[in-house]
């Protein structure tokens, strides 16, 4: 993992855009808010740089947008596992 590659996934417009999405579609009410303080934990997850850089290595013009790169699976697990740890577990 380089820093500069999650500071790269980070302020991508277009990847930004797709996690947004997968936050609303999870039923968060307020996407932009609940993404804002954890947008770059979830680009920290393992896996997620590897294929930025392959991507980046293989020419590829705007991986953020590239559903191949970081996939909307890869994208829902991640939504998924922060919610997740954030939810209290019920008795």
């Amino acid at each position: 993992m380089t820093y500069n590659t999650v500071a790269d996934m980070a302020e991508d417009l277009a990847l930004n855009r797709r996690l947004t999405a997968a936050v609303a579609k999870e039923g968060i009410l307020d996407p932009k808010g609940w993404l804002y303080p954890r947008n770059w934990q979830l680009v920290s997850q393992p896996g997620w740089d590897a294929a930025w850089d392959s991507a980046v290595a293989g020419g590829v013009a705007n991986p953020g947008e590239d559903e191949a790169v970081i996939t909307d699976g890869m994208i829902l697990a991640g939504v998924q596992a922060i919610i997740a740890a954030e939810t209290p577990p019920t008795p």
